[in-house]
């Protein structure tokens, strides 16, 4: 009979063990630097039905989900986080409190073309702060805050919050008199990825000028200390309403960064984000040591959350860390590596099954001062029990026979250096 290949689906993600315990470990600093921030959790449906997710998509999506049949209802997998909250809000705006602080992890799925690093089904990790009708902009600089101390505390190395505003570019351009905006902001977005030349060229292919030209490569290339390239905007003096206000909100958010004592915060000109999505600050993060690495994490303000769904107005600014790509670049470039390592702290080895009994005592006693532990219960040598200790690299046995049971005097064995404590020494240190 031919086996059923056991393989993963290409773009899937499988881990081992000892790497998922890492993965969980990120996840969980992620999850509670939110909470610590006063971040509610949701946990939002997988399946919808199409219409919901297809509502405010754009684009390829369309082509990219994952569609379902039951019955005669058209269901979908959620692609995103921001879709499905957006029909939260709507469906529950009653009974949620405004300013509504969220927080979603979750595994999310896009039929896409699986590439390195990019996978079909991937957690995202979002905050994100929802306001009715208007939203100050001080939540801008909360979200952007939040990254900050999430990856101060898994401490990959230097990074570099890179912060914009849309309404600035859209701003400059409309002073320009440019008709095709947003097939310009589409080349900016993608600028740092090619050569000046080739900016140049694909400008000219949208039959802007050279003078214009000259111009748009000028004004993203504006750079300096923070209020260097805040002086640099003001001295431009442009009169567009959209442009103003941009400066003004990038103003406001920088000073607040720096209020909350976020040292890495740096304007960039050159970052656009989500083109028919975000309406006022949009922002990367980068490793200093790794920009070839790209983003990892983003985020930014939109101010037409549920205009699919409600007549009311909902504005949100939200920051997203995907994890599973994350992850992947991570250990690629050697900035995590796995130990191999247990997340058992004890392996109790009875020499039968008449200290069975006695080993569910002591688990509980060594559980109560906060470890982990594990019972070998398989019928084995005692060898064997202790190769499994290796092999799991369980670093803790305790071995129970019929004179530990008698007097109590059970020993922990340190299996990296072969020292032996009482179990008393063990859980006091």
């Amino acid at each position: 009979m031919q086996k059923v290949n056991t393989a993963p689906l290409s773009g899937f993600m499988e881990l081992l063990p000892t790497d998922q315990m890492v993965f969980d470990q990120i996840k969980q600093v992620i999850s509670d630097v939110h909470h610590a921030n006063g971040f509610l959790s949701v946990d939002l449906p997988l399946i919808y039905r199409e219409e919901i997710l297809l509502a405010k998509a754009g684009g390829d999506t369309e082509k990219q989900i994952y569609q379902l049949q039951k019955g005669d209802n058209k269901l979908a997998l959620r692609f995103d986080h921001t879709v499905p909250l957006a029909a939260y809000i709507a469906e529950n705006q009653n009974d949620l409190v405004f300013p509504f602080k969220v927080s979603n992890i979750g595994k999310n799925y896009r039929g896409e073309r699986s590439q390195r690093g990019r996978y079909r089904e991937f957690y995202q990790c979002d905050c994100d702060v929802i306001g009715r009708g208007e939203l100050s902009i001080a939540y801008d600089a909360e979200v952007i805050g939040v990254i900050y101390e999430i990856y101060k505390k898994l401490n990959f190395g230097e990074f570099t919050l890179r912060v914009s505003n849309r309404k600035l570019l859209n701003g400059f351009l409309t002073s320009l008199n440019l008709q095709n905006i947003l097939a310009v902001s589409h080349v900016i977005d993608g600028a740092e990825k090619i050569s000046e030349a080739e900016l140049i060229r694909q400008f000219q292919l949208l039959n802007i000028t050279k003078e214009m030209i000259a111009k748009i490569v000028q004004f993203i290339n504006i750079s300096g200390t923070n209020s260097e390239v805040l002086s640099k905007l003001k001295a431009l003096e442009i009169d567009n309403a959209d442009f103003v206000a941009g400066l003004s909100e990038l103003e406001t958010v920088m000073d607040l960064l720096a209020k909350k004592g976020v040292d890495n915060a740096k304007i960039d000109l050159m970052i656009v984000r989500g083109l028919d999505y975000y309406t006022g600050t949009v922002y990367e993060t980068i490793l200093n040591d790794y920009p070839e690495i790209g983003s990892i994490s983003s985020g930014g303000r939109y101010d037409n959350l549920t205009d699919s769904y409600t007549n009311e107005r909902f504005q949100g600014v939200g920051a997203s860390i995907g994890l599973t790509r994350l992850f992947y670049v991570l250990q690629e470039n050697g900035i995590v590596t796995t130990e191999r390592t247990s997340p058992v702290d004890v392996l109790l080895v009875p020499f039968s099954r008449k200290q069975f009994e006695y080993c569910y005592i002591l688990s509980d006693t060594i559980k109560n001062a906060g470890k982990t532990v594990d019972i070998f219960l398989a019928d084995d040598k005692l060898g064997k029990k202790l190769s499994y200790a290796n092999k799991a690299h369980v670093k803790n046995v305790i071995v129970v026979g019929e004179n530990e049971v008698e007097n109590g005097n059970v020993m922990v064995k340190n299996m990296d250096n072969g020292e032996l404590s009482t179990l008393d020494e063990y859980l006091n240190n």
